[in-house]
């Protein structure tokens, strides 16, 4: 088998299941499957893929193992050569796992190690935490207060150097989607299951660095990653945020006091931050523009224009418009390459699904996301 997705959910079942639903899409041709482990949801996110997906192997852990056991635990029963750690709150293109799995890295002799991508959030912005440098703590203490935003000389934590549109060597790629062979993940010993979560991705690229190994930022595909879905800024976020930054640093670099006590009052900053900029505000809509090439009536609370096809689409707007692709109609592949394209401010992106009739989406990087049931007359 040549690729074996590795997706760990906790309590995302609407965004899960828009997940697999594009990962089905992408393995179509490929020797692939799909490993689902869910993180003992109070929702109904194994009861969704045992109805809906009753063919992909689902593995129902009885508490919150969190981040990197629930991953090893699901790499443990993988088949695939290559492994892809996917979180549930992303959507693939058609032919991202083929445009990687086919690209010119994968060579007998390659010192190639894990594999990311263009990662783009649900307004299509780019996320910059796609690419990044090892957090030394200078490289760290220039992230923590915002020096990268004054000068690409302090910009190693999101390897400024390389354009989101450069492929190249970075240091860290993001735990939301990384591929890398199965025998490399166990060579390391996977995620560091002394971690909860937040710097498991970083300490996983790190070790594989420390193997001589070269990590890639593979520009030529791009998934969208609902971040704020899975990123809750509450204080038990916080906590584990300022854990984790001291977990790697203890475990990769010399202890020092000072710096601890540095470290300790800039996660907490930094974290104070983040949940500042958690968005819970509803957004008015002037305008709906709903891509189908089906009859489709929504039920929603605004003017509603139907089109066909992405030509049709003249951005010269200056209200608010939210625009509604279906996923029967359009690719992903597809979806992905209008929001990229089209982005603005006054514009924000959902995705119908069908098959449940629902729309989800998100409109900020810091947003949990919204999901709107039972839209049609």
């Amino acid at each position: 088998m040549q690729l074996s997705v590795i997706i760990l959910n906790y309590n995302v079942r609407y965004f899960l299941e828009q997940c697999v639903f594009s990962v089905q899409k992408a393995l179509e041709n490929i020797d692939g499957e799909i490993i689902l482990i869910d993180n003992n949801s109070s929702d109904d996110s194994c009861l969704m893929m045992k109805e809906k997906f009753p063919d992909i192997k689902l593995i129902e852990n009885k508490e919150n193992v969190g981040f990197p056991k629930g991953n090893n635990i699901g790499v443990a029963e993988a088949k695939g050569e290559y492994l892809c750690i996917l979180n549930p709150d992303t959507v693939v293109a058609e032919d991202t796992f083929i445009k990687i799995l086919n690209s010119k890295l994968q060579t007998p002799n390659s010192k190639l190690g894990i594999v990311g991508c263009k990662l783009i959030d649900g307004t299509g912005n780019f996320l910059p935490e796609s690419k990044r440098g090892v957090p030394t703590p200078w490289v760290a203490f220039t992230k923590i207060f915002g020096l990268y935003k004054v000068s690409n000389f302090f910009g190693k934590y999101y390897v400024q150097h390389l354009t989101e549109n450069q492929s190249g060597k970075v240091d860290i790629l993001v735990g939301a989607f990384m591929i890398l062979k199965r025998d490399l993940y166990t060579q390391v010993g996977g995620f560091d299951e002394n971690c909860f979560m937040y710097s498991d991705d970083i300490d996983l690229s790190y070790m594989v660095l420390k193997l001589g190994k070269e990590n890639y930022y593979f520009h030529e595909t791009s998934v969208i990653h609902y971040k704020g879905e899975s990123t809750v800024r509450d204080g038990l976020y916080m906590k584990r945020f300022r854990e984790a930054m001291q977990f790697f640093y203890k475990k990769h670099f010399k202890k020092s006091a000072i710096f601890d006590v540095m470290m300790k009052v800039g996660s907490f900053a930094f974290s104070i931050v983040k949940k500042n900029q958690q968005k819970t505000e509803k957004k008015v809509i002037d305008e709906y523009i709903v891509f189908s090439k089906d009859e489709l009536t929504l039920n929603l609370n605004s003017k509603i224009i139907y089109l066909s096809d992405f030509k049709q689409f003249n951005n010269d707007f200056v209200k608010s418009i939210e625009i509604i692709f279906d996923t029967n109609s359009f690719s992903f592949k597809d979806i992905i390459a209008f929001m990229e394209k089209k982005k603005a401010s006054n514009i924000t992106f959902k995705n119908y699904i069908s098959s449940s009739n629902y729309l989800i989406g998100s409109n900020n990087s810091n947003d949990r996301g919204e999901v709107i049931q039972e839209i049609t007359n």
